[in-house]
């Protein structure tokens, strides 16, 4: 891997041997297979993960990088590995699969205090018709705005033919982009990903604004 002027790995895409090793890892979740090939992980993953999100630390500070290891003390029957690498960096989060490498924004699982902060601006008309106006300008753009778990119904409080009751239901949410395995193995990776956080950033804002 070739270094930057001040000594620090430069990002130059995520080998195709990245791809390849995690859907080995899904069909063979275990720590045999793991260790035979943690030599791939460690190369082909891990440390150009590390190059990626250097590339960000002088605009958004340091990163988190996920470890591969699941904490299983509390689960049984678990694989051990998950089949994925994530980190997160100035409120974006980035995640790296067979699938390829997906970068969005958002919240997940919020306390009752953030979700009913969220759920007032989704109600208000100014904020909450300005998020609908976002979501509908990213999914045209191609982003795909979701939830994890939504309510069957309307919450309470809110009535069930609110214009914007698709957004009230939801638990959480996000809004993210997935870009193909062979869109990921050269440093243009980068333009891609930063025109993604550009994209993506007025939606971040807006959950800052209104959910803090």
């Amino acid at each position: 891997m070739s270094k930057k002027p001040d000594g620090a790995p430069r990002f130059e895409g995520f080998p195709r041997e990245a791809a390849r090793f995690f859907a080995g890892l899904a069909a063979n979740n275990n720590r045999d297979w793991f260790q035979a090939n943690r030599e791939t992980y460690e190369q082909a993953v891990r440390e150009p993960m590390k190059a990626f999100v250097g590339e960000f630390a002088a605009r958004f500070g340091p990163a988190r990088i996920s470890r591969i290891n699941r904490d299983n003390r509390f689960f049984k029957d678990r694989p051990p590995y998950k089949t994925h690498i994530d980190a997160g960096v100035g409120g974006y989060y980035f995640s790296l699969s067979s699938h390829g490498f997906y970068v969005g924004t958002g919240f997940y699982m919020p306390d009752s205090s953030v979700l009913e902060k969220f759920r007032g601006a989704i109600d208000r008309d100014a904020s909450g018709t300005a998020l609908v106006t976002m979501i509908a300008g990213l999914r045209r753009k191609g982003y795909r705005v979701d939830t994890h778990e939504r309510l069957a119904s309307a919450p309470r409080g809110y009535a069930k033919d609110h214009p914007r009751l698709d957004l009230l239901q939801m638990k959480d949410i996000h809004a993210g982009l997935l870009m193909a395995p062979d869109a990921i193995t050269t440093r243009k990776l980068l333009d891609r990903i930063t025109k993604a956080m550009t994209d993506l950033k007025p939606f971040m804002a807006w959950l800052k604004r209104y959910t803090a």
